[in-house]
């Protein structure tokens, strides 16, 4: 699926690509996942991660040959997983192919395993493709303390520290400079947590 969206005073085309659905919870961050609120209401085991029919959509072509996805596209990656998931191993190889396959896109994903990178990263990689972004997510101040200094020393071109669900207030000062390209926060996903939302992003901004 495509979008358009306004970036930087200029329209910017965007696609999402979830080449395999399902996650493990691995810290409190993930405690109201809204993969796994879906996937209830569906009668789906968030837990059994599995290759999705759109595995390949970034090389599927048209019948004149075009790729689907045109040029420029910028790609929201892995939105129903995280990308570093471990019972992923076996695709993630095939899915840096493609990623490196497609340079004239932009792939962003967004992980809470940045401790799992270097697994399977392909030979070319060097400090990080130049078409992809990384996103970090740290919900408190032990994730961030864990998460944070393995990330800043990780060979990525592109970072963004992501505070979502913010669950209470983090102190980013150690952490921040120059490496990072950007910051967001957030709170819980769904109707139950408005307040959430509004609470974390005023613990951020107290810090960023």
């Amino acid at each position: 699926m495509l979008f358009l969206y306004l970036k930087s005073q200029r329209m910017i085309m965007s696609a999402l690509w979830n080449p395999w659905h399902g996650c493990h919870k691995i810290s409190e961050g993930c405690k109201h996942c809204y993969v796994y609120r879906g996937d209830a209401r569906r009668g789906i085991d968030s837990t059994v991660v599995t290759q999705t029919k759109n595995f390949d959509v970034p090389i599927r072509k048209k019948r004149n040959g075009e790729y689907k996805i045109p040029s420029g596209t910028e790609v929201y990656t892995c939105f129903t997983s995280d990308f570093f998931n471990k019972d992923a191993d076996q695709w993630r190889p095939e899915a840096w192919r493609m990623i490196r396959e497609r340079s004239d896109l932009t792939f962003l994903m967004i992980t809470k395993r940045i401790d799992r990178l270097t697994v399977g990263l392909p030979d070319d990689w060097g400090d990080g493709y130049d078409n992809v972004t990384i996103c970090c997510t740290v919900e408190n101040q032990d994730r961030a303390d864990y998460r944070l200094p393995i990330y800043k020393a990780a060979p990525i071109k592109h970072k963004m520290i992501i505070c979502e669900p913010l669950l209470e207030r983090i102190d980013l000062n150690p952490y921040l400079g120059s490496w990072v390209e950007h910051i967001t926060a957030g709170g819980e996903s769904g109707k139950m947590h408005a307040l959430a939302i509004s609470t974390g992003l005023w613990n951020c901004t107290n810090y960023v």
